[in-house]
């Protein structure tokens, strides 16, 4: 049988997201100190299996792959994409603004961030508040991902000195997701 250029796309697609299955299956097994055998009879499916998933050469159903993780002590989330969309100022300097404000696991949001050759502890509010300034003004899409924690910048958004022009593209999203988690009207 001779396949499409679409079911050939479809096929890699499907073989992509396998592995990658595979790979948080044996993520959320070895986080659990689990081996095959255990991790396969407490989530109720055999072992030759489990190792099938992991190795990317069977996808298991939405309601099995839930069920392994949740007995490797996981759950599945549905979280939205976010992408950044490039700005430019006045004088022609590049800025980015997230398509929306996520949490970040608690490592990342009050870990270490390098910005323009600076490392900043975000533990402490004083470098968190200088390190979103520059976030902001400077930073790429990776680095804001990476290090702007929507809760922490609602929570710093008046004490930021920004330039207005930057400021005003990215207050609408800074007051959407205030009212989301319900602290700005």
């Amino acid at each position: 049988m001779v396949l499409s250029p679409l079911e050939k796309a479809l096929g890699r697609e499907v073989a992509f997201w396998a592995r990658r299955g595979g790979q948080l299956f044996r993520q959320a097994r070895h986080a659990a100190c689990l081996n095959q055998k255990a991790l396969a009879r407490v989530s109720g499916t055999s072992r030759t299996t489990l190792s099938a998933y992991e190795h990317g050469r069977k996808s298991p159903t939405l309601e099995t792959a839930g069920r392994i993780l949740d007995a490797a002590g996981f759950r599945l989330v549905l979280e939205a994409k976010v992408h950044c969309i490039a700005h430019e100022t006045n004088d022609g300097r590049p800025f980015h603004v997230p398509s929306r404000l996520r949490r970040l696991p608690v490592a990342a949001a009050l870990g270490m961030a390098q910005v323009a050759g600076r490392i900043y502890d975000l533990a402490d509010r004083d470098e968190r508040r200088a390190a979103y300034t520059a976030l902001i003004c400077e930073g790429g899409p990776d680095a804001l991902l990476a290090h702007v924690d929507g809760v922490l910048l609602i929570d710093l958004w008046d004490e930021l000195v920004l330039p207005m022009e930057i400021r005003s593209v990215w207050e609408s999203l800074v007051e959407e997701a205030g009212q989301e988690v319900g602290v700005m009207n």
